[in-house]
C-alpha cells in the first residue's frame, strides 16, 4: 500500500512535464517489461491457453477503467482525496463477492456497506461548493480496482504473479493511448525529472503490484484486506507533504466513516466463517 502511494504520487509529479495519457503508456511499458523479465526469469508462461479466456478478458477490462479513471483523479484532483475515496474499494469487493459468487452476506455487512458508501458521499460532498465532477473519476477508478480484484479472484492458477502483472500493466498501456488519441496531446519526450518520475514509478510500482497480487491469491482475504486501509495515511501524507493540499474535516470525517465500515464488514465475515 505504501509503494502504490509513491507510485501515484511520481506519476502526479511526472504528468506536470509529460500529457497524462503517455505518462500511463511509458508507466505501463516499464511495467510490463519488468514483469516480463521477472516471468522469464522465473521460467513461468505468459501467453498460456487461459490468458485469452473470458475471465481474463473481463480482469483486463476492469483493470483498463481502474488504472484510467484513477489516474486522470490522482493528477487532476487532490491526491488525499482520491486516496480516501479508493478506501471504498474492499467494501465494493464484498458487495461484488455475494452478487457473483455466492457469497453468503447478512443484513448487518449490507448495512455496513450502505454506511460505507455513505462515507464516500461526506467525501465528495454532492451538492456543495466544493464539488466536481472530476471527483467522480476516483469513484470510477474505485469501482474498476474492485472488479479487477474480484476477477483476480477468479483468474486461472495456471497464470503466475509476473503474468498477471504483464498482463495488467499492459491495460495501463492500452488505457493511456486510448486517452492520448482522445486529448490529441502532442508528443513529448521525458526527460529529467520527468524520466526520473516515471522511472521510480515503474521500479515501486512493479514491487507494489506483484506484493498485492501475491497477497490476495495466497493469503487469507479476511487478513490481507485490512491492511488496504494504510495506504490512506501513506496518500493523504504525501498529498500533504509534496503538493501542499489540505484535508479538511469532511474529507477525515468520510474516511474514518468508510474505514470503520470495511473493518466491522471483514469483523462479521470472520465471524461467520
Amino acid at each position: 500500500m505504501a509503494g502504490f502511494a509513491v507510485e501515484d504520487m511520481f506519476l502526479k509529479s511526472a504528468a506536470s512535464y509529460v500529457p497524462v495519457g503517455q505518462v500511463m503508456i511509458w508507466f505501463g511499458l516499464g511495467g510490463a517489461l519488468g514483469f516480463w523479465a521477472l516471468a522469464l526469469r522465473a521460467d513461468e508462461p505468459i501467453f498460456p491457453s487461459d490468458a485469452f479466456g473470458r475471465t481474463m478478458l473481463i480482469r483486463s477490462l476492469f483493470e483498463v477503467c481502474g488504472r484510467l479513471f484513477h489516474t486522470l483523479a490522482f493528477i487532476l484532483t487532490p491526491l488525499s482525496s482520491t486516496t480516501a475515496i479508493l478506501q471504498a474499494t474492499p467494501i465494493i469487493v464484498v458487495a461484488g463477492a455475494a452478487l457473483f459468487f455466492g457469497e453468503k452476506v447478512g443484513w448487518r455487512r449490507w448495512t455496513a456497506i450502505l454506511v460505507g458508501l455513505a462515507g464516500v458521499l461526506v467525501i465528495l460532498r454532492p451538492g456543495a461548493e466544493s464539488f466536481t465532477l472530476l471527483s467522480l473519476l476516483a469513484v470510477a477508478g474505485m469501482l474498476g480496482f474492485a472488479g479487477r480484484d474480484l476477477a483476480t479472484r477468479a483468474a486461472p492458477r495456471a497464470l503466475g504473479t509476473y503474468a498477471l502483472g504483464v498482463w495488467g500493466f499492459t491495460a495501463i498501456v492500452i488505457a493511456g493511448a486510448g486517452f492520448w488519441a482522445y486529448e490529441g496531446a502532442a508528443y513529448v519526450a521525458p526527460s529529467g525529472s520527468a524520466a526520473r518520475d516515471l522511472a521510480l514509478a515503474v521500479l515501486v510500482g512493479i514491487a507494489a503490484y506483484a506484493a498485492l497480487t501475491i497477497a490476495m491469491r495466497t493469503g487469507e482475504v479476511a487478513t490481507v484486506t485490512p491492511f488496504r486501509y494504510t495506504r490512506l495515511i501513506f496518500g493523504m501524507a504525501l498529498g500533504v507533504w509534496v503538493f501542499g493540499e489540505n484535508v479538511d474535516v469532511a474529507t477525515i470525517t468520510g474516511s474514518l466513516i468508510v474505514v470503520l465500515s470495511g473493518l466491522y464488514i471483514l469483523a462479521r465475515g470472520q465471524r461467520a466463517a
